[in-house]
């Protein structure tokens, strides 16, 4: 890979369709063309390549948008951004494609097609039927100029096709896969404008990439097989051709397409689930990307640090939720409570609770940090605190324990709680009160705080009961208790 040191030397862009929200696969090559732009001092550009207007998906440049600033991946130029380069949408620059296309076919590198589409549907129904694969038979590659201008005047619906070599081989020296050959005899004449007028992807994305100065295409492996048309584009224009970078696929943990229960779900839905922006770049940043090293979390500079395409793999990457779950859960665990707290706060709200006070949020979130995945898990971990919660009275008694000595015990659970104040009814002070009493009276640890817990929070598994009945506070915490032994009284 070249060692680049002047700002202006690389150019790199993220050019995603806006037929749908920004997926992960998307996130991860915006993220590796942002982290090869930083490495190398370098511009990350954001393009909306909208050509295919039949699919455009309302709200989904927004999204994308969005997405891309939540992940901390700034674009230096954009639609919103302007850099000398632009229009940066590719629906505002059709004039441009146009001209470009005229010059194709100046050059016999084009060709206008008449073919209607029930012809062409007809043409691919036969190529089925013998087992062919589908591809243009260039029934209009040599029509005569006069038929060809005689078409244009009475205004025939056309399209204009790429003239590709009869034969020839294409060498793609490509930064992840190395050399890589097509031969040019499998290629087919796509269609670089439509009838609509709408440039196609494989003429837009060369004219804008070498319009904008773009120096390495980073994208997704799923265009590999296109380069040999947009290689044969850029020499049809004489222009010099950009560096080729195609990154591995993302697979599902079966093997094949990443699916919405494998994790293929807009990069804002895992915002939208509770997990932190970090998290998910650091997961996806390990997705095809070595760091050829023990280390596991990564900043977003140190990734910056240690990235290089020399350490993408060419192999696809398996997609796995345990490793982003684990991920997430120990940024989540780094954060202050004061952070933590303030990122919970919108899914406390969203769940109605009724005290959402930052400091008392902040007590609620303690019990649980050590144990939240997502920051979504703040609500489901604490529902117990929002309102008691039913449950089996046997779950009160512990395996070597019985109903009266249980029944005992949670009494004995009562007084102590009922002598301590108000303002010292605290997770330090009951502990310090609890530990006494079990001393004094020489008591089980286990059966008297058992089902203290279970009174407190209707589980067997829980945080630290003493934490709990802080944050429940005097009044609650009686109120539980009274509760526990109005069960076991009534067995």
């Amino acid at each position: 890979m070249k060692t680049m040191n002047k700002k202006t030397n690389v150019r790199v862009r993220f050019a995603p369709s806006p037929t749908g929200f920004l997926h992960i696969g998307g996130l991860r090559t915006a993220l590796f063309n942002w982290l090869f732009a930083r490495k190398n001092d370098g511009d990350f550009i954001l393009r909306i390549e909208d050509t295919d207007q039949n699919r455009y998906v309302k709200g989904s440049v927004d999204n994308i948008v969005e997405a891309l600033k939540w992940a901390g991946l700034d674009y230096d130029e954009g639609p919103d951004k302007a850099g000398g380069f632009g229009p940066y949408v590719q629906s505002e620059r059709l004039k441009i494609y146009q001209n470009h296309a005229d010059e194709l076919i100046k050059k016999d590198k084009a060709y206008y097609c008449f073919c209607t589409a029930e012809r062409l549907a007809e043409l691919k129904e036969q190529q089925a039927a013998q087992k062919i694969a589908p591809r243009y038979d260039r029934h209009c590659r040599d029509l005569s100029e006069d038929d060809i201008a005689k078409r244009l005047a009475a205004k025939e619906p056309h399209v204009i096709r790429l003239k590709m070599p009869d034969d020839g081989i294409v060498i793609i020296n490509d930064l992840i896969r190395g050399q890589v050959e097509f031969s040019y005899r499998y290629i087919d004449d796509s269609v670089i404008i439509k009838s609509d007028g709408f440039p196609t992807y494989q003429l837009a994305n060369v004219v804008d990439d070498h319009l904008m100065k773009i120096s390495h295409v980073i994208r997704a492996e799923e265009w590999l097989p296109s380069t040999p048309k947009h290689v044969f584009l850029y020499q049809s224009f004489g222009w010099d051709l950009p560096e080729f970078a195609h990154l591995p696929l993302i697979m599902s943990p079966q093997g094949g397409k990443l699916s919405k229960r494998d994790g293929a779900v807009s990069s804002l839905e895992y915002r939208d689930l509770g997990y932190l922006a970090e998290a998910l770049i650091n997961f996806i940043a390990l997705l095809g990307w070595n760091p050829k090293t023990e280390q596991e979390v990564f900043s977003l500079n140190e990734l910056v640090n240690e990235f290089s395409l020399d350490k993408v793999n060419k192999s696809g990457a398996i997609f796995n939720v345990e490793k982003l779950n684990y991920l997430n859960g120990k940024y989540i665990r780094s954060l202050s409570l004061d952070k933590l707290s303030d990122l919970c706060l919108a899914y406390f709200q969203k769940a109605s609770w009724k005290n959402t006070d930052k400091e008392y949020l902040k007590k609620v979130v303690s019990l649980v940090q050590d144990r939240m995945v997502t920051l979504a898990d703040s609500v489901s971990l604490t529902q117990f605190i929002a309102k008691p919660i039913d449950y089996d009275t046997k779950i009160l008694i512990p395996k070597k324990s019985k109903e009266p000595e249980t029944l005992k015990n949670l009494k004995t659970c009562r007084d102590v709680a009922l002598g301590v104040g108000e303002p010292e009814f605290t997770s330090e002070s009951l502990k310090g009160k609890f530990l006494k009493i079990i001393k004094d009276k020489k008591l089980k640890t286990g059966n008297l705080l058992w089902p203290f817990r279970v009174a407190l929070s209707g589980a067997t598994a829980s945080p630290d009961v003493f934490d709990i009945a802080g944050v429940l506070g005097k009044s609650e915490s009686l109120k539980r208790i009274d509760i526990a032994i109005n069960k076991l009284e009534n067995i």
